[in-house]
C-alpha cells in the first residue's frame, strides 16, 4: 500500500489479504459463527470493541472485525469484564533481561536463566520481562522473524512457561516492525497473499520531512519485487519494515499474536515502539490519533479475556507526550518513566535535586487503574530526548561529557533540519555513577545505591535491569564487536564466573547484588510504596537533598523518603519533614530509630533514609470500586 496524501487508504471488509471486491455480509456473525448477535457475550464484545474500531476503520471494516475479534475471544471471555484494580500492590517489583544473559555454554540460555532466577531472586523480584525471545535477524532481537516461536538458541516455550509459573511475565509485542526476514516480507517481494498488502510503500521524492526520527537511517529503503523496485517505510533500520495496520488482517494478525502470549502465561504485555505505529502523509507519523485507539482496544481485548493482564506502552519521548498513553485512563495500564533516568542520573552528576523536583511536582499521579513503570536503564541506552526542556543547556553538556569520561557513548538521531542530536547515552548505568561532573571518585557503590533506593521509592512500579543488579561495567569490547553502542549495556556473563563473583563478598558485584536484595525486601513489605499511594515533593532547604512523602492508600502508614545527592555529609532538619510528635519514627533501612522530631541528623555522602511510622507494615490495600 502506497502512503496517500492528506488521508491513508482504507481497505473495505472484502478486500483483506488482497482478496476479491466482494463485500461481506451484514449477518456475518451469525453465518459464521452461529451466535446470535443480541447473545449477551457478543453484545459486550461489540460494545466494549466496536466503537474504538470505528475511529479506525470504515463502518463495514469495523464490522467484519468485530465479529473476527470476537471468534477469537469468545471460548476465553472472562465472565466478569469487570476491571481488576488489584493486578498490582506494593509488593509488585520486576526485573529486565535478555534470554541469555547468563549462559553455562551447555544448557540452554533460558534454562540457565530459570535456574538463576529460582536460586537467586526467587523472594526479590515479582515479574521478570525477557526481552524478545523469539527468532530475529538483528537489533538484538527486535527484529523479529517469527512472533510465535522461541528462538531455538534460547531455549523453548517449555523455558518460558517454567519462568512464567513462578514470575510474572511480560511479553514484548514488537508491533511497528518486522525483520526483513519475515514471511510476510517474503510474501510482499513475491506479491503473494496475504504479506502483500501488509507494508507501507511510499515515493522517495515525497516531502517526509516532518517525520519523527529516532535514528539516523533512512527513512524509506528500496526493495526489489516482483514488480520492479519499492520503496518501503523502515523507521528503524533497514532490516526493519514497518507493517500497515490500515490493513485490518494486520490488525487481526497481532490480536492472535497477544492471545498467543497470554496463553503462554503473559501478565503483562508490552507494545514496542508503539507511538510510530500509524503513518500519514503530512504529519509527524507519531502518537497519531489511530494510534492512540489501537492501543485502547487491545486494552479491552486484555480486559475481556483476563482483566489481571496489564498492558505497557514503550515510548521513549519527551514527558507530556508519553503522558498521553494513559489516555483517559484507557489506554496503557502502565508506561515507562522515561524522564526519570536521566534527570536521576544529572542530579548525582550535579549533587543536587532541583530539577528532579521540578518534574515531580510537574507529574501527575497515575490515573487508578494505571501506574508508572519506574526504571533507570534498560537493554537500551539512557534516553535524552524525555529530558528535553528540563535540562539547562550547560548542564545537558556537562552530563554528555562525564558519560563520555567515564566510557560511554552517545548515539545521534536525525532531526526534520537535517541536523543531528544526541539521542542516548549508552553506558551501564553502574559505570555512569563512577563519578561525578568533577571526576571520578570513591563513592561508586553507594552513588549507584542512591540511585536504585530513590527509584524503588518513587510512586510506580519498580523495574530492575539485571545488570543494574549485578552492577556490570561497560562492556566495550562488544561495541568493538558489532559496531553498535547499545552493546555496552548487554554484556553476557558466564554462570560460572558470576557464581564465583557472586560468593566474593568484597566484588562490587556481590556488594550491590546482596544490599539490593535487602532493599527490595523491606519495600516490599511497606504499604506505603503501593503504585498509586500519595505521593508529595518535599523542599528541605538543602538543595543537596532529595525528599518526597509517600502515604499509603489506607492513611495509616507514611513514609519520608529522604536522599544525599552529594559526595559531602549532609544535614537533615527533621523539622523540615513535619513528623507528627505523637508518633514513634524509624529509618527502614538503617534500624536507627528518631527519639527527638526535632534533632538535626547527619546523612553520610549518597545515603538514603525511609522514615516511617509503621515499619513492616505488610498488608493488601484496597482500591476503590469502579461501577
Amino acid at each position: 500500500m502506497t502512503l496517500a496524501k492528506n488521508r491513508t487508504k482504507q481497505f473495505a471488509p472484502g478486500q483483506h489479504q488482497g482478496a476479491s471486491t466482494q463485500t461481506t455480509p451484514q449477518n456475518y456473525s451469525i453465518n459464521k459463527l452461529d451466535i446470535p448477535v443480541d447473545s449477551p457475550p457478543f453484545c459486550r464484545v461489540t460494545n466494549n470493541i466496536k466503537p474504538l474500531l470505528e475511529k479506525v476503520y470504515p463502518p463495514e471494516t469495523a464490522e467484519w472485525l468485530t465479529t473476527e475479534i470476537f471468534a477469537l475471544i469468545k471460548d476465553t471471555l472472562c465472565p466478569s469484564g469487570r476491571e481488576d484494580l488489584k493486578k498490582w500492590n506494593h509488593n509488585n517489583v520486576l526485573l529486565i533481561t535478555y534470554g541469555d544473559t547468563i549462559t553455562d555454554g551447555k544448557r540452554a540460555p533460558l534454562s540457565v536463566l530459570a535456574e538463576f532466577l529460582e536460586t537467586h531472586l526467587y523472594d526479590t523480584v515479582t515479574g521478570v520481562h525477557i526481552l524478545p525471545f523469539f527468532p530475529y535477524s538483528s537489533d538484538d532481537g527486535f527484529a523479529i522473524i517469527d512472533y510465535l516461536k522461541v528462538n531455538p538458541e534460547l531455549g523453548s516455550w517449555t523455558d518460558i512457561k517454567r519462568i512464567a509459573t513462578n514470575f510474572n511475565l511480560m511479553a514484548d509485542l514488537v508491533i511497528n516492525h518486522i525483520s526483513s526476514q519475515h514471511e510476510w516480507f517474503e510474501q510482499f517481494k513475491q506479491n503473494q497473499l496475504p504479506g502483500r498488502n501488509y507494508f507501507i510503500t511510499a515515493d522517495p521524492s515525497e516531502d517526509l520531512s516532518q517525520v519523527v526520527r529516532p535514528r539516523s537511517s533512512p527513512l524509506l529503503t528500496p526493495v526489489e519485487t516482483t514488480e520492479g523496485e519499492k520503496h518501503v517505510w523502515t523507521t528503524f533500520s533497514a532490516d526493519q519494515v514497518d507493517v500497515n495496520f490500515e490493513n485490518p488482517d494486520v490488525l487481526i494478525e497481532y490480536v492472535k499474536i497477544i492471545l498467543s502470549y497470554v496463553e503462554a502465561g503473559a501478565r503483562y504485555i508490552r507494545l514496542d515502539a508503539v507511538g510510530f505505529l500509524w503513518k500519514k502523509q503530512g504529519t509527524n507519523c507519531i502518537h497519531l490519533p489511530e494510534t492512540h485507539a489501537i492501543v485502547r482496544l487491545f486494552r479491552e481485548i486484555l480486559q475481556l479475556v483476563d482483566p489481571g493482564i496489564s498492558l505497557i506502552t514503550e515510548t521513549n519521548v519527551p514527558n507530556r507526550e508519553n503522558l498521553s498513553y494513559f489516555g483517559n485512563r484507557n489506554e496503557a495500564h502502565m508506561i515507562y518513566n522515561f524522564s526519570l533516568p536521566p534527570l536521576l542520573l544529572n542530579a548525582l552528576m550535579q549533587g543536587r535535586s532541583d530539577h528532579l523536583k521540578t518534574w515531580m511536582m510537574s507529574m501527575p499521579p497515575a490515573p487508578i487503574g494505571c501506574a508508572y513503570f519506574n526504571f533507570t536503564a534498560s537493554h537500551d541506552g539512557i534516553g535524552m530526548r524525555p529530558a528535553e526542556g528540563l535540562l539547562s543547556g550547560d548542564e545537558y553538556d556537562q552530563l554528555i561529557a562525564a558519560m563520555r569520561n567515564f566510557g560511554g557513548k552517545i548515539s545521534m538521531r536525525s532531526r526534520p533540519d537535517g541536523t543531528e542530536s544526541p539521542y542516548e547515552i549508552n553506558i551501564s548505568l553502574f559505570d555512569a555513577l563512577k563519578g561525578t561532573v568533577k571526576g571520578e571518585d570513591q563513592w561508586q557503590v553507594e552513588r549507584f545505591l542512591c540511585s536504585q533506593t530513590i527509584m524503588m521509592a518513587l510512586e510506580g512500579i519498580p523495574a530492575f535491569y539485571i545488570h543494574s543488579l549485578l552492577a556490570t561495567h561497560n562492556y566495550t569490547e562488544g561495541v568493538e564487536e558489532t559496531g553498535h553502542n547499545r552493546t555496552i549495556n548487554r554484556y553476557k556473563w558466564d554462570l560460572k564466573t558470576l557464581e564465583t563473583a557472586l560468593a566474593n563478598p568484597t566484588t562490587a558485584h556481590a556488594k550491590v547484588l546482596n544490599e539490593l536484595k535487602r532493599l527490595i525486601k523491606i519495600r516490599r513489605q511497606q504499604t506505603s510504596f503501593h503504585p498509586n499511594a500519595t505521593q508529595y515533593t518535599l523542599h528541605p532547604m538543602n538543595p543537596a537533598l532529595f525528599a518526597f512523602w509517600r502515604q499509603s492508600l489506607t492513611r495509616d502508614q507514611s513514609i519520608f523518603s529522604v536522599h544525599n545527592l552529594s559526595d559531602q555529609p549532609q544535614e537533615l532538619r527533621l523539622s523540615d519533614l513535619n513528623l507528627v510528635s505523637t508518633d514513634d519514627w524509624y529509618d527502614l533501612i538503617s534500624g536507627y530509630r528518631f527519639t527527638d522530631d526535632r534533632a538535626v541528623y547527619e546523612l553520610a555522602p549518597y545515603q538514603s533514609v525511609w522514615i516511617t511510622n509503621k515499619p513492616n507494615s505488610a498488608q493488601d490495600d484496597s482500591m476503590p470500586t469502579l461501577l
